[in-house]
């Protein structure tokens, strides 16, 4: 290999390298405005929130000045009262969302090892889960849970048979063996073989007969 030749070989190593940074930050990049976006819809409710009840507390305060007689220096009051418990309840919202997911995982754990589901259960850790062991739907189905909700659904094709639990706790068809033997004797007389292909329909009906009375009966 001559000195060109290793030259382009280095630089097509650079170019790969420089290309793999790049891709390695752009997916950072769009990593953090995705977190941007989360957090930008976040605060914008609650500023809406927020908004709406400093309106309403305004509205209350000056609605009791105009018509019910009562004093300016209240109705600040009220206002200010008011701004301070919207401001405080929007502050104190991702703490106790915080809180409240650390509380329910923790009963969660608590319940799954105490009390713990049959084969498969619907949620885990509050959130939705595909759930298709037991029980029959025809789609995929939403269910309410508390402060969340199920799915359930069939993962393929259900059939509608009669279900028996098992020892184990499992839902569900249990095979037998195969069952005694049925025997059917038929005795058929003809003269030649012409009469017996005239008897054929009879013969036929005959069978079918003898078919439905060993299924009724088995």
């Amino acid at each position: 290999m001559n000195d060109a030749e290793k030259g382009l070989e280095s630089d097509w190593s650079d170019l790969e390298s420089a290309l793999g940074g790049a891709s390695g930050l752009a997916a950072t990049f769009g990593a953090e405005l995705e977190r941007l976006r989360g957090e930008l819809l976040y605060t914008g409710r609650e500023v809406n929130s927020l908004s709406r009840s400093i309106g309403a507390g305004l509205r209350r305060a000056f609605d009791g000045v105009v018509f019910d007689g009562a004093r300016l220096s209240d109705a600040l009051a009220d206002v200010a009262r008011t701004m301070t418990s919207a401001a405080y309840s929007v502050a104190m919202k991702p703490i106790q969302n915080a809180l409240g997911g650390a509380i329910a995982n923790g009963i969660n754990g608590l319940a799954s090892a105490v009390l713990p589901f049959r084969d498969g259960a619907p949620f885990t850790q509050g959130r939705v889960v595909p759930f298709a062991s037991g029980g029959i739907v025809r789609a995929p189905t939403l269910f309410p849970m508390r402060g969340a909700t199920g799915l359930m659904g069939e993962a393929g094709p259900e059939a509608i048979m009669p279900l028996q639990r098992g020892p184990d706790g499992r839902l569900g068809v249990r095979a037998e063996g195969g069952g005694r033997a049925i025997s059917v004797v038929m005795n058929i007389t003809a003269s030649d073989a012409e009469s017996f292909r005239r008897s054929r329909s009879q013969i036929a009906a005959e069978i079918g007969r003898a078919i439905e009375r060993g299924q009724r009966n088995r």
